[in-house]
């Protein structure tokens, strides 16, 4: 019996006026020009219906790929959303927990029943290929995995896939680890989907851009429930700059910086009694489990600070909170915050 969480909650619920914003994976930095001036060039002709092929042709070159093997949507979320319309007829789908929710619920909303394979705590939530069925012919799983920031091998997640098997990899926050275990220049196994996203680390969020990459039948076949002009013109003017060479370098070098705070916060937070961070956290947030986390949310939104809930994601419960990587200065106000709350 699945058990009954929210599926359709996300982080910025957590946001309010005058609350530093721990609760979003989402950048926030000033948007650079080589991104900014594109955009709003668009601005100009809006007149004239969405043209995907530049946009599109950019990312495959990004990937290393024919412009066939791209299908170009509105967000990550989308994706998910083509996916399970096209596999309806999936005959047993698994997702790996915890995770995000969004691709679980797309399926349930198609009518797809859903088998939750949950990674264990006691093994720092890292994928072991074996627990996924062998009958599987549908399987989801995010690297890095949100919420758990855990960085699968690419290897161990190239095992899932098969013949006769649709292997879709969440990789909406692959660029914040430099890119590293990301299966989006793998051309050689079945079935993979490999889903992107832009919104993250470029703060385009209310933009909604993302794509798909993998084998030119299956995403005709993903295509063929999405409706027309699904990607508006500045958002493929937003993808076309993402994907040139001096978005890939700006990628590399947030990333790095990511790294650094990630490894403030985390040392910081283990340095906190009753705090205990999951796994080898390797993206833009951290997740940690402690006593009293729901007192502890509510107490930390009084001081000012908005941090995930944990208990929407299959696999985890009311003990655990997702934060947010910013800034050391936030990151040091803010466990100075939690420090007394816990400590209360």
């Amino acid at each position: 019996m699945i058990d009954r969480v929210d599926l359709g909650f996300h982080g910025d619920a957590e946001v309010g006026a005058g609350l530093v914003d721990l609760a979003v994976n989402v950048r926030q930095a000033p948007m650079p020009p080589w991104l900014a001036e594109p955009i709003t060039a668009t601005l100009a002709d809006l007149a004239a219906y969405p043209d995907p092929g530049p946009a599109r042709a950019a990312v495959a070159a990004r990937h290393g790929r024919p412009a066939d093997e791209v299908l170009l949507t509105a967000g990550a979320a989308q994706g998910f959303v083509l996916l399970a319309q096209a596999l309806r007829g999936a005959h047993r789908a698994v997702v790996v927990h915890p995770q995000f929710t969004e691709p679980e619920l797309a399926l349930r909303n198609a009518g797809v029943d859903v088998t939750r394979v949950i990674l264990p705590e006691s093994q720092g939530f890292a994928l072991d290929p074996a627990l996924v069925p062998d009958d599987a012919d549908l399987v989801v799983i995010g690297n890095p995995t949100n919420p758990t920031s855990v960085l699968h091998p690419a290897a161990q997640v190239a095992a899932l896939a098969r013949t006769g098997r649709v292997l879709v990899v969440d990789e909406a926050f692959a660029d914040t680890t430099g890119e590293a275990e990301s299966l989006a220049g793998r051309r050689d196994l079945p079935g993979l989907v490999v889903v992107r996203s832009l919104t993250k680390t470029w703060g385009l969020a209310g933009l909604r851009i993302g794509y798909l990459l993998g084998a030119p039948d299956l995403l005709a076949r993903l295509s063929a429930v999405q409706p027309l002009w699904a990607v508006s013109t500045p958002a493929l003017a937003a993808a076309a700059a993402c994907a040139s060479p001096v978005a890939v370098a700006a990628e590399r070098e947030i990333a790095a910086r990511l790294a650094a705070d990630r490894d403030h916060l985390v040392a910081a937070l283990r340095g906190l009694p009753g705090v205990a961070v999951a796994g080898r956290p390797a993206s833009s947030f951290v997740l940690v489990r402690l006593k009293d986390a729901v007192r502890v949310r509510l107490a930390l939104r009084e001081q000012g600070y908005a941090v995930r809930r944990g208990d929407t994601f299959p696999g985890l419960g009311a003990d655990w909170l997702r934060i947010a990587v910013r800034d050391t200065a936030t990151t040091d106000g803010f466990v100075a915050t939690l420090a007394k709350i816990v400590e209360a």
